[in-house]
């Protein structure tokens, strides 16, 4: 096998828990985004734009989606006889079966594959993350500063930094301290989950990570603080441009929504940058001379005769005469009959809503905003005639006529 400088490993087998009926039937990385992609696409996208075409793809919780939809790699120009993307799934040992214990585990179970490629560099990258980065930018960094592992850094705002590993760094990037998502942070620099390692190094720890029957097998729990401990070289990369972690409902919503806003730093429409998607042969979306379409992303296949405003629609949608779409997502093939509103929510594929039904509520007509929030409609479900559903819900099953939730 050809030696091969960097070598990704993409973790994406999550079960993503936090996003609800979304995840029900797929994994978290194979979830629509941005009314034609998958979150999927994003790394895989910054892996063929950095110039890293050797990509290992680790499932294991609802897979098959995600492997019809990466297929042998061709969207992305990864179909490649010397590289290319592979799917790694937990498989038979000597010693048995064994799910994936955890992020480090992942790729201590695949050691094999990635000494085929004999590389000199590992990025270990999440599945879940929405966001444009040249990882060669940050290999070069790494190897400017001889390191070990180099983190990629952000800055969140202050009020955020609790949900995150979080990084103390001296004037020359060098990692002096870490935080693992404290409850009162001293630091903002947050762990965007995107790891660069020096593989002849990362192999020893991954090792010896095993071999520990104390450890939980993860990257920000167990590696990072030993090989920290062991005094290695370990630095952290700032980055400043858009990432978002689309682990929850409302991070998920709000993401497909920063597309439609100009003061939002990620522009799709950027040939240098392109991120890459598998798609269908679909004809044109059409618009009805009656319909009203403001400020919002309608994908191919889609017909449109009611009324959109700040809303991201997938493709095949139908938008019925006098129903309204209002700072909602809908997902592939879903129905919005006659009559009947959508707003603050996200509709998953193919599900209908009848006419005179009411999905999701206006925050500014709810007294306690402490109850507000997006309105879910999962896959295949049908909401009946004159039916209404309240803000904050999440619906797995059909909604009867008339009936509230």
């Amino acid at each position: 096998m050809a030696k091969t400088e960097t070598l990704a490993m993409l973790l994406a087998g999550g079960q993503g828990s936090r996003l609800g009926i979304l995840t029900k039937n797929i994994a978290k990385p194979a979830v629509p985004y941005g009314g034609k992609y998958r979150i999927i696409d994003f790394p895989l996208s910054n892996c063929v734009n950095s110039g890293i075409y050797t990509v290992g793809v680790l499932t294991q919780y609802q897979p098959l989606e995600l492997n019809d939809y990466i297929g042998n790699g061709q969207p992305w120009d990864l179909d490649r006889n010397g590289g290319g993307v592979h799917i790694l799934s937990p498989y038979q040992q000597i010693k048995g079966t064994e799910w994936y214990k955890g992020t480090a585990n992942a790729i201590y179970q695949n050691i094999n594959f990635i000494d085929r490629y004999d590389p000199e560099y590992v990025a270990v990258l999440s599945g879940d993350h929405i966001y444009k980065m040249d990882y060669n930018k940050m290999l070069q960094f790494h190897k400017e500063k001889n390191a070990a592992c180099t983190i990629a850094m952000l800055e969140v705002p202050w009020e955020e930094a609790s949900r995150f590993g979080l990084m103390f760094v001296d004037d020359d990037g060098a990692i002096t301290a870490f935080e693992e998502k404290p409850k009162n942070p001293k630091s903002n620099k947050a762990s965007m989950g995107v790891y660069m390692f020096t593989w002849k190094k990362l192999r020893e720890y991954l090792i010896a990570d095993e071999n520990d029957p104390d450890s939980s097998n993860d990257f920000g729990k167990n590696v990072i603080p030993a090989m920290h401990g062991a005094g290695e070289k370990m630095y952290a990369y700032r980055f400043d441009g858009y990432w978002k972690d689309v682990g929850t409902i409302d991070s998920l919503w709000e993401a497909n929504l920063d597309l439609l806003n100009p003061k939002v730093n990620i522009d799709l429409s950027d040939t240098t940058w392109q991120i890459y998607c598998k798609n269908g042969a679909l004809p044109p979306h059409y618009v009805s001379p009656d319909a009203k379409v403001q400020n919002s992303l309608i994908s191919g296949g889609s017909v449109i005769e009611g009324e959109i405003d700040y809303s991201v629609l997938f493709s095949n949608v139908k938008v019925a005469e006098n129903a309204a779409v209002k700072y909602s997502i809908v997902m592939p093939g879903a129905v919005i009959e006659e009559g009947a509103t959508v707003q603050y929510a996200m509709i998953a594929e193919n599900a209908v809503i009848k006419s005179g039904a009411v999905v999701g509520e206006d925050p500014e007509q709810i007294e306690d905003l402490s109850k507000w929030g997006v309105a879910v409609i999962g896959s295949d479900v049908t909401v009946g005639k004159n039916a209404k559903v309240s803000a904050n819900t999440m619906i797995e099953e059909d909604v009867r006529e008339g009936e509230t939730k």
